[in-house]
C-alpha cells in the first residue's frame, strides 16, 4: 500500500511566488468509503453480525458526543482520541474577552500510536503533472517517515487548549491567531490523557494579528 500524491504545476495568485508556476503537492483520494461499507467490512473481519456492529458503533458515537461536550478528550477505540476546541483571537484586557473573539469551533483528532506507526511505514508515490496535464515525472518517496506529533506540536500554535482539570485539559482557551495561520494545537491540562491536536501545515483561518 502507498499514499499517492499529485504534484500539479499551478499558477500562484498570492504570496511571494505570485504570478509564477509552482508544483503543489496534494494527496489523491481514491474514494470515500461510506459508513455502511466500513461497518460491513468490520463485521466480516470480526465475525460480529452487522446489525450488532452498527448498534455498537452508534453507541460509541453517542458516548463521544456526550463526553466531548463536557470538555473531555475521548478515546476512539482503535483510532486515537478526539475533543472539541476553538480558534480565537487574543486581547490585551480582560474586559475585552468575549465570545465574539471566537472565529471557529473545531474538532481535534489525535491518532493512536498504532495509526501513526502505520502511516510511518506507508510509502509515498508522487506524480508530477505540468500545467498542460502531462505527467512529467514519477517519484517513490524515501523520506524519513516522520509523523507530526500532535501532542507536542508547538509550531505557531493558535489553539492552546488546556488548563482544565478534565482529561485533555478541558475546553480550548482564547489564544492568538498567528500571522501565517499554520500550526498545531497544544493539548494540555492535568488530566491523564493527552489532548493535543494539530492543523499540520494548514491555513484554516484568515491571517490576523
Amino acid at each position: 500500500m502507498s499514499i499517492k500524491v499529485n504534484a500539479r504545476q499551478t499558477l500562484q495568485n498570492v504570496g511571494s511566488a505570485k504570478g509564477s508556476y509552482r508544483y503543489v503537492l496534494q494527496t489523491e483520494l481514491y474514494n470515500r468509503l461510506s459508513a455502511t461499507k466500513v461497518l460491513k467490512e468490520a463485521a466480516l473481519r470480526s465475525g460480529i453480525p452487522q446489525g450488532s456492529m452498527t448498534a455498537c458503533w452508534q453507541a460509541i458515537g453517542d458516548v463521544i458526543k456526550a463526553w466531548a461536550t463536557e470538555g473531555h478528550s475521548v478515546a476512539v477505540p482503535g483510532l486515537g482520541s478526539m475533543r472539541f476546541s476553538v480558534r480565537a483571537q487574543s486581547v490585551e484586557n480582560a474586559e475585552d474577552v468575549g465570545t465574539d473573539l471566537i472565529k471557529s469551533r473545531r474538532v481535534i483528532f489525535v491518532p493512536s500510536v498504532d495509526i501513526k506507526d502505520e502511516l510511518k511505514r506507508t510509502s509515498i508515490n508522487i506524480t508530477c503533472i505540468d500545467k498542460d496535464g502531462n505527467v512529467v515525472k514519477q517519484v517513490t518517496s524515501h523520506d524519513s517517515g516522520d509523523v507530526e506529533d500532535a501532542d507536542n506540536n508547538t509550531d505557531n500554535g493558535v489553539d492552546n487548549a488546556g488548563g482544565g482539570n478534565n482529561a485533555g485539559g478541558g475546553n480550548g482557551g482564547v489564544t492568538p491567531i498567528t500571522p501565517v495561520g499554520n500550526g498545531g494545537d497544544n493539548g494540555g491540562g492535568t488530566g491523564g490523557n493527552t489532548g493535543g491536536g494539530d492543523d499540520g501545515g494548514g491555513s484554516d483561518e484568515p491571517t490576523e494579528d
